[in-house]
């Protein structure tokens, strides 16, 4: 028992100090295998764990004699473990090809903005930040499983503050300087939403019965009664705290600015499973601290509501206007993540369902979009979207998965999308909650046409040019597109000459792909699982 729970955190933690304290390996191959072979052992523990692990705890340590350190797996962890590996995995096998040292790439353009070459971001020497970067990555694999299987908030909270700390060199990693005060921008974020949750744990540990993830919550009624005022206080800063790392308004500004600068692999998981990890403590604290009986029509609610409306309807708006497409990107993400954030604040069953639906498809789709994107400037250099006109004839795989991903996003059947924005819809309608009950869908549907403006138009300016295309602009100065083709070669086909798609990233973007639209087609296993999870809970 204690082996199966222990190992998906210890296995990839361990191998990440390996690879950080290591001597720098000759063969490159020497240091991929060992980080294949942590995260695919690591993928095959989560496994056991998700069919094997029952729901006794095992307690680790002793903070206090009332204040054990200690794993418990239930439903919900054990999905969002279950999403962090998923993705996780495969943007690794993706960053094995994209973080290629200068040597093998003969010095080609990386693509990140900010970067002006391979030297300034990895280093000169051969896996000079590579090593680093796998080390960092593994690390925040096992720590992100830690928070999965955490039983009670002291050791949710220790997990998700040594997220923070072991994923901010994923944000620094290219040393620019963008990319240094990015960082320090979301450490700030970061450890102010922190304190606040601590500032809510010292109070739950007064006004509780225990600290133990208990649905329907642990407020002791007898000592709670009169004190109802500050525990929503309690609540209200608990829930901003945490929705620091979901990008909730008004604390969401170090989204926009960290997943940019940050190597393409990075962007993906912060965007798709970091952000998660805050969205997983809002429901820890909502439904297993509080309880949605106490929150339920109250000021909390309200204001809740309020802020996850905002932040969809500016996320989707600012989307819309940025022109940086791994910008763009990350400011969908502040949108999407308070799509999961408003079925949670519904305190309804079936928009709860809803919400824990997107979780899982968002992880999917964004992973995809940012994926796509990191192979478009890595193989292009292209990085705003008005350069991307006529990016699906030299890049057609990539782009129709960039296509795929952005159906789903909007929510067009049949894909994924459609199936938890139908749920969160349908809970909102349901909820009894006043105004918010019709003004919650049609800021989604706002919030979708938005989603829809802002990247159709690139799929379709992609695959669809124009008229005052210029073919022959396609041989596009030849010399210049080599110099940012990775492996300089240039494909000639139909006329244009077309940037030559590299395998070993667009298989897992492919991968992912199938899977979000998969999952819209034939989601009633996925949906089954997720209702039982919500029956347990309200």
């Amino acid at each position: 028992m204690i082996y199966s729970m222990l190992v998906p955190i210890l296995f990839p933690v361990i191998a990440g100090l390996f690879l950080l304290v290591m001597k720098e390996p000759k063969k490159r191959k020497v240091l991929l295998g060992i980080t294949e072979a942590a995260l695919l052992a690591t993928g095959a523990f989560v496994v056991h764990a998700l069919f094997r692990v029952n729901g006794k705890d095992v307690i680790l340590f002793r903070l206090t004699v009332s204040l054990p350190v200690y794993l418990k797996p239930d439903g919900l962890g054990l999905l969002f473990m279950a999403v962090v590996s998923v993705v996780w995995i495969p943007a690794a096998f993706f960053a094995f090809s994209y973080m290629k040292p200068e040597e093998e790439t003969d010095g080609k353009f990386n693509g990140e903005p900010g970067e002006k070459s391979r030297k300034e971001s990895h280093g000169s020497k051969k896996g000079n930040g590579e090593k680093r970067f796998y080390g960092f990555y593994l690390i925040v694999y096992g720590i992100l499983n830690g928070l999965g299987l955490a039983g009670n908030l002291v050791t949710f909270y220790i997990f998700y503050e040594l997220m923070t700390l072991f994923s901010m060199p994923l944000v620094i990693h290219t040393r620019s300087r963008e990319a240094v005060m990015a960082s320090l921008k979301y450490l700030f974020y970061s450890f102010l939403g922190a304190y606040m949750v601590l500032f809510g744990l010292f109070f739950l540990n007064r006004f509780g019965n225990t600290l133990t993830f208990t649905p329907g919550g642990v407020l002791d009624k007898g000592m709670a009664a009169g004190n109802e005022g500050l525990l929503l206080v309690t609540a209200f800063l608990m829930l901003l705290g945490f929705g620091v790392k979901s990008g909730m308004f008004p604390l969401h500004a170090w989204l926009p600015t960290a997943h940019p600068v940050a190597p393409a692999p990075a962007s993906a998981v912060l965007s798709s499973v970091i952000v998660k990890a805050g969205v997983l403590g809002i429901i820890r604290v909502v439904y297993y601290m509080f309880g949605a009986e106490f929150l339920r029509g109250t000021w909390v609610q309200t204001v809740w509501l309020v802020f996850v409306l905002i932040t969809v309807f500016m996320g989707s708006m600012l989307a819309y206007r940025e022109k940086l497409l791994k910008k763009r990107l990350a400011y969908s993400t502040v949108s999407q993540a308070s799509y999961i954030l408003f079925g949670l604040a519904l305190l309804q069953p079936a928009a709860m369902e809803g919400a824990m639906l997107h979780l899982v498809f968002h992880a999917l789709i964004k992973s995809v979009l940012f994926l796509a994107a990191g192979a478009v400037i890595h193989r292009t250099g292209k990085t705003r979207v008005e350069e991307l006109t006529g990016i699906g004839k030299e890049m057609p795989g990539t782009i129709w998965c960039f296509a795929f991903a952005s159906l789903a996003l909007i929510g067009i059947p049949p894909t994924s999308g459609f199936i938890s924005k139908w749920y969160l819809a349908a809970g909102a309608l349901d909820s009894g909650t006043g105004v918010f009950a019709w003004l919650g869908p049609v800021v989604l549907l706002v919030s979708a046409l938005l989603t829809a403006g802002y990247l159709l138009p690139i799929v379709m300016k992609g695959f669809f040019p124009g008229e005052g295309y210029d073919y022959k602009e396609c041989q596009f100065q030849k010399d210049k597109r080599q110099e940012y083709n990775r492996s300089g070669e240039i494909e000639k086909k139909k006329g244009f000459f077309t940037v030559k798609e590299d395998p070993y990233m667009l298989l897992p973007i492919m991968l992912l792909t199938a899977l979000a639209v998969g999952l819209g087609i034939w989601p009633n296993p996925l949906i089954e699982y997720i209702s039982g999870i919500v029956a347990g809970i309200l």
